[in-house]
């Protein structure tokens, strides 16, 4: 596959949302949840920056909640936020209407939960025809189900990976990277991430 062309993409974040996990779900990792969602509150950013559209999906947010405030607060004024009922976002009319509206044909997805929704969205986008990426360190699910997910769209053939080699896709050269760094200095850039 080629390197992923910034502008044929669009970011879909999947189910971030305040009460997903409430404070009884003892197999949530909230470590490791907080650093997903600030990897994803970035990445939001740099679309932002580089003008690359955004839908977000809630699930049943009368029961989940919103959007956590942290990305909440970084989505772009033309953001899409839609309430989500079948877990594929493809099998929701509004939702993938608002992928359509984008232009764009590569889709990277963000969120929860790696085994289910975003499997079940990567694989019902790419059997539409879309290329779907799935960035791996931006995805979670409780215990062995991010893992067991990731195994699923490797089997399918979706493409994967980290947040990192995502960024280096979109700027591509030394000078943009160091350019998007220097006039973006508000963004703090998440562990691991910078050459």
């Amino acid at each position: 596959m080629p390197l992923i062309d910034r502008d044929d993409c669009a970011l879909v974040i999947i189910d971030v949302q305040t009460d997903f996990y409430p404070p009884e779900r003892l197999d949530v990792d909230r470590q490791r949840f907080d650093d997903m969602v600030r990897r994803i509150a970035w990445i939001t950013s740099v679309a932002d920056r580089l003008e690359i559209p955004v839908v977000v999906t809630e699930e049943d947010p009368d029961a989940s909640g919103h959007t956590v405030p942290e990305i909440r607060e970084v989505l772009p004024a033309k953001a899409v936020t839609l309430p989500k009922n079948a877990f594929a976002v493809w099998d929701n009319p509004d939702i993938a209407a608002a992928i359509e509206a984008t232009g764009r044909t590569t889709m990277i997805l963000v969120g929860i939960e790696t085994d289910i929704c975003v499997a079940h969205s990567a694989i019902q986008l790419h059997h539409a025809g879309k290329r779907v990426v799935v960035v791996d360190d931006t995805a979670y699910s409780p215990g062995q189900a991010h893992e067991r997910g990731l195994r699923r769209l490797a089997g399918r053939g979706i493409e994967t990976l980290s947040t990192k080699e995502l960024f280096y896709d979109w700027v591509r050269t030394i000078q943009d990277a160091d350019a998007f760094h220097d006039t973006h200095a508000d963004l703090t850039v998440p562990p691991g991430v910078r050459l």
